[in-house]
């Protein structure tokens, strides 16, 4: 079983930046593809990001190439998303998840373990 501190969310205007951090423990972090997803009041649940294993592959929903840019630090059990360029679209709650079978996936199913979410709110 895993547990998750995800931080980093918050209110800020469009055109600005956001950092969200997932620290996971019960089980070497290294083993684990993470990914971010989002889910909108009133809409489903949606990929956002995804790193492998080692951190050398990444994917990126095409809403958010060019703006958001996911990383880690196995030595801190941590993932990252950077979010740069917000817009009033990107609002929505941001959840961490963890796979142990998929070196990133962009399906939820894929994903074993979810973090609690953090509210992101971009305001126009």
């Amino acid at each position: 079983q895993a547990h998750f501190v995800e931080s980093g969310g918050g209110l800020v205007q469009a055109g600005g930046s956001l950092k969200l951090s997932c620290v996971v423990s019960g089980r070497t972090f290294s083993s684990y593809g993470m990914g971010w997803f989002r889910q909108a009041p009133g809409k489903e649940r949606e990929f956002v990001s995804a790193i492998s294993r080692g951190g050398v592959i990444t994917y990126y929903a095409d809403p958010v190439k060019g703006r958001f840019t996911i990383s880690r630090d196995n030595a801190k059990n941590t993932v990252y998303l950077q979010m740069n360029s917000l817009k009033p679209e990107d609002t929505a709650t941001y959840y961490c998840a963890a796979s142990t079978i998929y070196s990133g996936s962009v399906s939820s199913t894929s994903y074993d373990y979810w973090g609690q979410g953090t509210q992101v709110t971009v305001s126009s």
